[in-house]
């Protein structure tokens, strides 16, 4: 099979192209990388694509920054929906699947428990949105083609040296300003890179929505006793709810008074304080059997990170 895959060089690409070429797919990159085959920065431009492809598998998009000026949220609708649709406009050879990289931030929720793929999209920050607006997109253009579309709906990924919130978390473990709310057992959503690189192949020929987890759904308990066991230092101390939601209100205060940045607020609180996760039963029914984030500890931390 020849696969185009956007977004190689980003974490989960990097997972997605080893395991493509561990069962010999045939693979071009397009990026702004020399090393890509096609060099192009799909925020800005329609690139020139020749050949005609099995697949396309559309990684490339911006997350894990909180957007701070007009301008920031802008980007993300330059490289989520723009990028997508300069994308799909230099396919003129029409490939026969089309597998594109969403979020469950399309589902606009801070709290919840097993949230299927039915549920409404409500996200109206720019992350979220411009996803929303991009699966939209694909899968009128999907219809017109003929191509089949799969889309993946995914949670906070897993594996070694992870950026985002897990990294920031290992950090704050590391250097023992982390804490848990409470017992710490709210429980999120979460899945290894690998798996999600695992499961395209079984399910690109099938199309559909599918949410992706590993099934267990860790509470913070979990993953910072983890985290701590495997680089031998002492777990995290836990904090009284009560008294962490003061300091947010209080943090709120300052920072509407006096216009500084404070390091916790309300909504921060909330989302460590309310279980978020999402149903995988039809991704679980076609072959996506992710793994266990808590029993596989080596395939998400190391000892030099």
């Amino acid at each position: 099979m020849k696969v185009l895959i956007t977004g190689s060089t980003g974490f989960l690409g990097k997972h997605i192209i080893d395991e493509f070429k561990s069962i010999e797919f045939k693979i071009d990159t397009i990026g702004r990388q020399k090393k890509s085959t096609i060099i192009s920065d799909l925020s800005k431009s329609v690139p020139l694509v020749l050949e005609k492809y099995n697949m396309v598998v559309h990684v490339a998009g911006k997350a894990h920054v909180v957007p701070k000026t007009k301008q920031e949220e802008q980007e993300f609708y330059n490289v989520n929906l723009k990028g997508t649709q300069n994308l799909i406009n230099a396919l003129k050879n029409k490939p026969d699947y089309f597998v594109f990289i969403s979020t469950v931030s399309v589902y606009g929720l801070d709290f919840g428990n097993d949230i299927a793929e039915s549920t409404p999209l409500k996200s109206s920050e720019p992350y979220g949105r411009s996803k929303i607006m991009a699966e939209e997109v694909i899968n009128k253009w999907g219809i017109a083609n003929n191509v089949k579309i799969t889309i993946l709906r995914l949670p906070l990924i897993f594996g070694k040296n992870p950026p985002g919130n897990l990294k920031s978390m290992i950090n704050a473990i590391l250097k023992k300003y982390y804490f848990n709310i409470g017992k710490g057992d709210v429980r999120k959503s979460m899945v290894f890179a690998k798996d999600v690189a695992a499961f395209i192949p079984k399910i690109a020929n099938k199309g559909g929505v599918f949410n992706l987890t590993d099934g267990h759904n860790p509470s913070f308990r979990e993953l910072s006793n983890i985290i701590s066991t495997h680089y031998k230092i002492n777990p995290p101390f836990s904090v009284n709810y009560y008294i962490v939601l003061l300091a947010a209100n209080l943090g709120e205060l300052v920072q509407k008074v006096f216009k500084l940045k404070m390091p916790i607020n309300k909504r921060q609180v909330l989302k460590m304080t309310k279980a978020l996760t999402f149903n995988d039963k039809k991704a679980r029914a076609l072959g996506g059997n992710a793994k266990k984030i808590i029993d596989n500890p080596n395939e998400w931390l190391t000892h030099d990170f």
